[in-house]
C-alpha cells in the first residue's frame, strides 16, 4: 500500500506525520527478549510498542514521565511502588511520575506505552 506522507508543523521546530502505519516501522531489539517500536511522538507525548517474549523482564525503574500502558496482548506481572498485580490483554496500568515500576512477561505479548512528556532518551 502506498502512503501519502503528510507532515504537520507544531511550531518550535516540531514536525509530525499524523498517520503512522505499523508495517513501516521496524522492531528494535533491546536484548533479553524485549523489543521496541517508537510509533509517534512530539515533545508532549510519545506512543511506543514494546514486545516481550515469555520470561522477559522490564527491569524496575523510575522516571519523571507519566506512563500509561495498555496490554495489547499477553500476560504480565506488573509492579508499581512495591505492589504487584497480574494483568492480561486489554488491561491497563498507570505509573505516576517517579514511582518505581517494572514488568515480568508471563505470556508473550505487547505493551502499548504512552509517555508524557516524550522520552527524549528513546530518540
Amino acid at each position: 500500500m502506498e502512503s501519502n506522507a503528510m507532515v504537520i508543523s507544531l511550531g518550535l521546530n516540531e514536525l509530525i506525520n499524523p498517520f503512522v502505519e505499523d508495517s513501516t516501522i521496524e522492531w528494535v531489539d533491546l536484548g533479553e527478549g524485549v523489543s521496541r517500536k517508537i510509533m509517534s511522538y512530539d515533545s508532549r507525548i510519545m506512543l511506543v510498542k514494546v514486545g516481550f517474549v515469555k520470561g522477559a523482564v522490564g527491569t524496575l525503574h523510575h522516571h519523571y514521565h507519566t506512563q500509561i500502558s495498555y496490554i495489547e496482548s499477553g500476560t504480565f506481572e506488573v509492579e508499581i511502588d512495591g505492589k504487584k498485580e497480574i494483568l492480561h490483554t486489554g488491561d491497563v496500568f498507570h505509573a505516576a511520575p517517579n514511582l518505581i515500576h517494572g514488568v515480568v512477561c508471563l505470556e508473550a505479548g505487547v505493551l502499548i506505552d504512552v509517555f508524557s512528556p516524550m522520552r527524549e532518551e528513546f530518540i
